[in-house]
């Protein structure tokens, strides 16, 4: 027997494996409908409806000890297609047996032993008996688990633009990778589909339950019109005989039919979970030893009351005291294991302080955070999800969108801090700030129409206006159209921005020296033709820092250092040469605002004022200069500022295309007051681009 892989249920045995049974499944499904079908309009033997009825029987009994074991309510998405199937079946086979019944008085061996057997035979005791289940069914389990789903869909619903945001927020902290956010994404819309559609399963057994208590009295009523007209029976024979039958084909069809309503309930009420229900239970139930305890003396009290019976209080009572014997024996072995840890924790780090150099304090980080006393849990190493676990995965994500390698980021706590405050330092020097509040979510977005209570703030990595929320209003966030963040995330997604932003500054000639060193594995012949003589290591080094400056991704830096060597006999000087660089790597630079259309929204300057740009540009030395009065300056800034305004509505992915001439003057000239204005020149348009102009920039005489 060959050893199988539970994950991806291959399992073997003897050349036979999961996947190659259930190859033809499909086949199956549609020959099982057919034969359903065919059991509404062919009469059954006994012996046949007998094995059918156990299946049905079976299957039910299978269903729900599938549900009681699975985690999550998609880990058996089919369940409301496969409700349906076994509602259909289960009234075929009422429909059979109806059949049986009213023609020959005879139903097979299962009915009738639970028309004698089950209720002794007894008309009165078995209507009851039938009622009571049907009532159980529709009234509790059906109506109840009704409701859950309806309500579960519609919060499923109104979440998903919530969790969409939250899974986004996720990947630029650098949380979960692409795959993963690919994968939640596709869970939320299963999870969507699967809740919608229990809210209409719901009906099946509703509907189910009510059929079963019209057949059963239409099946009284017909016996008694077949056995006492059309076969002359006396009337208390004809009573006896069909209404035990009707009531054992009542309790085959209903039994089953609660079983499938009790695991749909089952279903919908789950939560998600790394454990089964079972183990759920237990380990819920019995992390309290005092209520263990408490509940055995007070049942201990009601067996000391006179007239109740005693044995069975005593009994429970015993049972109560020994589970909180061993749970609280097990919690205070749990307490002590986690104290010698802490003791561990304590020691090691007081060594570790002991034995720092106070010299290493006048080093500077290249990269830092620093909190107050308040979020250093955040900055735990110990704490598992924490920052920094988060901060490798972050510096892999860096390496994969702009192609360097980010330092290693010191954490450490300062008392000088606000509590609830937090510094990320580039080089020893604070570049960005924030505070979280570290018992509570960030609600972003929202209608504003619905305002949520909680603390008013902005998101500090966007500027966004948002709300501190508690932990118990989540829900109610997501329902008003927020994006809810936890603490950690709202952290890590500022810090991904102050790096971006700021990745010029933080590359340094060993970065660019480990990037080349990296490259002549692969490309040796190329590295070799880098020498002091073609480009010095200054010149590379500026132009690495120009491409970050615009957050132009560095990792082809094969085509880099190539487009560097080839124009290198022109000019050294670093600007220039950044210009040449990003006219070859055109596709990386579309590839960061075009569409699925490969169509890029742009905006640009009216030709008349590109030329007087143009005109304007000086020559001092080796650089040009763009030599404009600072009030001319401010009114192009200003008209690109309107014409962006009035384009958003159309797109959010705003480009500027202008000259390849002046398009760097023109980008130092937006800098600052424009930061997030990406700007391109016609040259650096990819072959294949399609290229919409959603506004022209033009200044009139009045401005």
């Amino acid at each position: 027997m060959k050893k199988g892989n539970m994950k991806t249920d291959e399992f073997n045995v003897n050349g036979i494996t999961m996947k190659s049974i259930f190859k033809h499944g499909e086949y199956g499904l549609a020959i099982g409908v057919v034969c359903i079908l065919i059991l509404l309009i062919v009469p059954l033997p006994t012996f046949l409806l007998d094995i059918l009825l156990t299946v049905n029987i079976s299957l039910s009994f299978l269903v729900l000890l599938v549900s009681l074991h699975v985690k999550r309510a998609l880990e058996i998405s089919s369940f409301p297609s496969l409700l349906l199937f076994l509602t259909l079946f289960r009234l075929a086979l009422n429909v059979a047996s109806t059949r049986l019944i009213l023609m020959y008085a005879d139903a097979g061996g299962v009915i009738e032993s639970f028309g004698n057997f089950v209720v002794g035979g007894n008309v009165v005791i078995g209507m009851v008996i039938f009622l009571i289940l049907t009532v159980i069914q529709f009234i509790v389990i059906t109506k109840g688990a009704t409701r859950v789903s309806e309500v579960a869909a519609r919060f499923t619903l109104d979440a998903m633009p919530g969790k969409q945001m939250s899974i986004d927020a996720d990947l630029n902290s650098g949380l979960i990778t692409e795959d993963e956010a690919r994968k939640r994404r596709k869970d939320i819309a299963h999870e969507a589909e699967f809740y919608g559609s229990m809210d209409g399963a719901g009906k099946f057994v509703s509907g189910d339950a009510i059929a079963g208590i019209i057949i059963t009295f239409v099946n009284i009523a017909g016996g008694m019109i077949i056995g006492g007209l059309m076969q002359g029976m006396r009337v208390t024979d004809a009573l006896s005989t069909y209404t035990i039958l009707t009531v054992g084909d009542g309790l085959v069809s209903q039994i089953p039919s609660l079983i499938n309503a009790t695991s749909a309930a089952l279903l919908i009420t789950k939560a998600s979970s790394k454990e089964n229900l079972a183990t759920e239970l237990t380990s819920q139930l019995l992390t309290v030893p005092r209520a263990t305890g408490f509940a055995a003396v007070v049942l201990g009290f009601f067996s000391l009351i006179p007239g109740l019976p005693k044995i069975p209080f005593i009994m429970m009572s015993l049972v109560f005291g020994s589970l909180f014997f061993i749970t609280r024996k097990v919690s205070m072995k749990t307490m002590a294991e986690s104290d010698v840890k802490e003791q561990k924790a304590i020691k090691t780090k007081d060594k570790e302080e002991a034995e720092d150099d106070f010299e290493a304090l006048l080093q500077v980080d290249r990269m830092g955070i620093e909190v107050g006393y308040k979020l250093v849990n955040f900055v735990d190493p110990r704490k598992k999800g924490g920052v920094l676990s988060r901060i490798g995965t972050l510096r892999k994500q860096l390496v994969r969108e702009l192609g360097i390698i980010v330092p290693p980021i010191r954490l450490r706590d300062n008392l000088q801090l606000n509590p609830n405050e937090y510094h990320i330092k580039i080089k020893g020097q604070t570049v960005a700030k924030g505070e979280l509040m570290h018992d509570s979510l960030l609600a972003l977005g929202g209608d504003g129409q619905k305002p949520i209570e909680g603390i008013i703030t902005t998101d500090p990595a966007y500027g966004l206006p948002s709300v501190w929320v508690s932990e118990s209003k989540k829900e109610d966030a997501v329902s008003l159209g927020y994006t809810v963040i936890d603490p950690t995330s709202v952290l890590m997604t500022h810090l991904t921005e102050i790096i971006k932003s700021h990745s010029h500054e933080i590359v340094t000639r060993e970065d660019v020296q480990k990037l080349i060193d990296n490259l002549k594995k692969v490309s040796p012949t190329l590295v070799n033709e880098l020498t002091p003589n073609v480009l010095t290591m200054s010149v590379v080094h500026e132009v690495v820092r120009n491409l970050l400056r615009e957050r132009t991704s560095i990792r082809d830096f094969s085509t880099i250092l190539e487009t560097l060597i080839d124009y290198a006999s022109g000019t050294k000087d670093p600007e220039a040469l950044t210009e040449f660089v990003r006219q070859k790597l055109c596709r990386t630079l579309c590839g960061q605002y075009q569409d699925e259309e490969n169509k890029i929204s742009t905006i640009s300057f009216d030709p008349r004022l590109e030329q007087e740009i143009i005109n304007s540009i000086k020559q001092t030395g080796n650089k040009s200069v763009l030599a404009l009065e600072p009030s001319y300056a401010q009114k192009i800034i200003d008209a690109i500022a309107t014409t962006m305004k009035k384009t958003y509505t159309s797109s959010s992915n705003i480009v500027f295309l202008t000259s390849s001439t002046i398009r760097n003057h023109i980008r130092k000239l937006t800098e600052n007051p424009l930061p997030y204005l990406p700007v391109l020149s016609y040259k650096e348009i990819a072959p294949g681009i399609k290229i919409e102009s959603l506004g022209v920039v033009s200044i009139t005489n009045e401005n």
